[in-house]
């Protein structure tokens, strides 16, 4: 019996217009009546994302957010932090020089607010604040930034070629030492080498005494991968990339096709 299911959003519960169908609503208000812990499971704050959890009614006592991929796990109704990892000022530092080394953007995501480091490439400016409009936005240059400052992420937005050309520049001792991981095709996020999104959602199974065996994770991108390799029951979007529906048990239909709203009605509601 499935008892948590941890979500994804963008490309998994939200269409391409980045809506949660009515019918996908009324699914997911009917799993959490029968008692199921429906997670939402992000790479975004949870700032950008309180329109859809207020609109699912998941800002309860009792209900959970997984974000920054899996930097954070909070209760929604309080806030409360259940379990935080984040970067170093010297951990930012590090990761910046490298981009720059290899000619890449970068942003400093802290809590609600965004650090665009300048300068930045002069032909690939970083377009992250047009992916997350709801964040604040500021320049900064490294030197300014502060050691008693949370940093959850640094997120590179780039067009997709170049970025997966620059990452392969990437040197090995950056990649061993941080999560480096894409979460959309122009996106790529870089983490506290301990965060994942399986390992969040292990977390709070564990935390809310719930078993392996007895969650569901769906998601469509790499950054989804380990919360889908954990689930006792890991789903692939029809439009998820290669790597996770290679490693899911079960494919559902696209995010345009209601596919959260299918598999949960055929394998939670039996």
């Amino acid at each position: 019996m499935i008892k948590l299911i941890a979500i994804d959003l963008d490309g998994t519960l939200l269409n391409s217009q980045k809506k949660i169908t009515d019918n996908s609503l009324e699914v997911l208000q009917k799993a959490k009546e029968k008692g199921v812990k429906v997670v939402i499971c992000t790479g975004r704050p949870l700032a950008s994302i309180s329109s859809f959890i207020e609109r699912l009614g998941l800002n309860e006592v009792g209900d959970y957010s997984i974000t920054f991929n899996g930097g954070l796990i909070q209760k929604n109704d309080t806030g409360e932090v259940l379990r935080e990892y984040t970067l170093s000022l010297k951990d930012v530092q590090k990761v910046a020089q490298e981009l720059e080394r290899v000619q890449l953007p970068a942003d400093v995501v802290s809590n609600q607010k965004v650090f665009h480091l300048v300068p930045q490439p002069l032909k690939h400016a970083s377009f992250y604040s047009e992916l997350n409009p709801l964040m604040s936005y500021s320049k900064r240059m490294l030197t300014d930034l502060k050691e008693e400052e949370t940093f959850n992420k640094m997120v590179v937005a780039a067009e997709a070629n170049y970025l997966d050309e620059q990452i392969l520049k990437l040197s090995e001792e950056v990649k061993q030492e941080f999560t480096f991981v894409k979460s959309r095709d122009c996106l790529l996020e870089v983490l506290n080498k301990e965060v994942s999104k399986g390992q969040a959602v292990a977390n709070l199974a564990h935390y809310l005494g719930i078993k392996q065996e007895e969650t569901m994770a769906i998601g469509d991108e790499a950054n989804d991968l380990s919360m889908i390799e954990y689930a006792g029951v890991g789903v692939a979007m029809e439009n998820a990339v290669e790597v996770v529906k290679a490693h899911a048990n079960l494919i559902t239909t696209s995010n345009d096709e209601e596919g959260v709203a299918n598999v949960v009605k055929k394998y939670v509601f039996l």
